[in-house]
């Protein structure tokens, strides 16, 4: 009996080499696939397919100057512009923005205008705004915007000067 067990245990090692050499053969295949499948997927994105950067949290940026309230857009009216898809409510503003995006982005990249001015980056609420001599000027939060409204061409100075030094600079490093 004992002979029986020992031929077994032998038989099962073999076994068992044979199963871990094949499953590290397809690993190493599969790797190599998996590899092709992501220089594949790589090249998708570089051509702007998995892009999905949304500008300004979705809202149409034509909609601040046309309506009393700025509006959120769809999928289904987009550009892109520099990397980011700004999203609008219907074709007809589609085709504004990408006609002359410039007058329709807003000021410091949509960060907060009043933090600009005092040297940071928040990320501005669309939903606290103000339009000045034709430019969207975003805030971080009403209270924010309080501040900012009691001087708003100082603080668009002040914004416009901090903004040249701090503009490609990462906002946690402010």
């Amino acid at each position: 009996m004992k002979s029986l067990f020992k031929g077994s245990s032998h038989l099962f090692a073999v076994f068992s080499l044979f199963i871990i050499l094949t499953a590290g053969a397809a690993c190493a295949g599969q790797n190599k696939m998996m590899k092709k499948e992501g220089s594949m997927i790589s090249q998708k994105h570089n051509l702007g397919i998995a892009n999905s950067v949304v500008g300004v949290q979705g809202y149409d940026l034509v909609s601040y100057r046309t309506n009393a309230k700025p509006l959120r857009g769809n999928g289904n009216h987009v550009v892109e512009h520099h990397g980011i898809t700004y999203l609008f409510v219907n074709k007809e503003n589609q085709e504004k923005f990408a006609n002359d995006p410039h007058k329709y982005l807003p000021a410091y990249g949509g960060y907060c205008a009043y933090g600009v001015a005092v040297g940071k980056k928040f990320v501005g609420d669309p939903d606290v705004w103000k339009i000045v001599d034709g430019k969207l000027y975003l805030n971080l939060d009403n209270k924010i915007q309080g501040i900012w409204n009691k001087d708003v061409s100082g603080n668009i100075v002040k914004a416009e000067n901090q903004w040249t030094k701090i503009k490609d600079k990462n906002p946690a490093d402010l």
